[in-house]
């Protein structure tokens, strides 16, 4: 997003987390209705183009939001009507935001139930478990498949197990991928969790397991490193040889040796 949607972004949930925080697991039902919304913008790109006019008056903007909106709860109507009355830089940029105060507002339902640690490893789980996997990671966004049968291949991939909010999250990645890859959103809402935690999600590559000593060690070093505080994900990949790869966003820290070998071909062949 640009600068003015940023800041609309941005001045949106800072009214909308106090009333997430306050809801307890009722976010999750806010959650959903703002999904709704998010789907019904993504089909007509009419009602996008119209709540996200800049020359149309907010005050009829907020109307519409709350016409369109029906029976839903209060505090899903004032978010959007919020939302309608901001300035956008793009139509698209309004449903992104509606999407992230949607996954806001679940995540918010897992940390009032005290799963939201679990939440992200279960998440992070599904992403390693696709490593490789290309003809599955297509088939949970392929428009040729029904929705629901992606939602279920998705669901799946836990093996029975997992949180429910983890279960609505890897479905609604599924059943609505946005033109973005099943593992794309994953990453993203796992990027929200860390925000809500204050860290930042860092992923660790290895030849070999880390000991709990080696993590917590690792984490200081990797946030030290960064300048900020990190939540470390290992990923144990015997290809890699020796050394580990450390990536937190657009930063990387690769010294696996593979690394240094391929850095070593370089400098013979300059």
């Amino acid at each position: 997003m640009r600068g003015t949607s940023r800041a609309a972004l941005q001045a949106a949930e800072d009214r909308f987390v106090p009333v997430l925080q306050a809801a307890g697991t009722q976010a999750r039902t806010l959650g959903g209705e703002l999904f709704q919304l998010v789907d019904a913008l993504d089909s007509s790109g009419s009602l996008r183009r119209t709540l996200a006019d800049p020359s149309l008056e907010a005050d009829a903007k907020a109307a519409l939001a709350a016409r369109l909106l029906g029976g839903a709860d209060a505090r899903t109507v004032e978010v959007v009507q919020v939302l309608v009355r901001a300035r956008w830089s793009a139509d698209d940029d309004l449903t992104d935001a509606v999407e992230r105060l949607a996954f806001l507002a679940v995540l918010h339902a897992a940390q009032s139930e005290g799963v939201l640690g679990t939440v992200e490893e279960e998440l992070f789980t599904v992403v390693r478990s696709l490593a490789g996997q290309r003809e599955l990671r297509r088939g949970l966004i392929d428009p040729a498949y029904p929705a629901q049968a992606r939602g279920k291949l998705a669901e799946d991939l836990l093996g029975g197990a997992g949180t429910a909010v983890t279960h609505a999250l890897v479905r609604r990645a599924a059943v609505a991928p946005r033109g973005r890859q099943f593992v794309t959103t994953l990453q993203h809402v796992g990027d929200l969790v860390a925000e809500m935690r204050s860290r930042e999600v860092a992923t660790v590559t290895t030849a070999a397991p880390l000991s709990a000593v080696q993590r917590e060690r690792l984490t200081d070093l990797v946030g030290r490193a960064l300048g900020r505080a990190v939540q470390l994900n290992v990923v144990v990949d015997r290809d890699v040889v020796g050394g580990l790869r450390v990536q937190a966003g657009p930063d990387v820290i690769d010294a696996t040796v593979l690394a240094r070998l391929a850095d070593a071909r370089r400098q013979l062949v300059g």
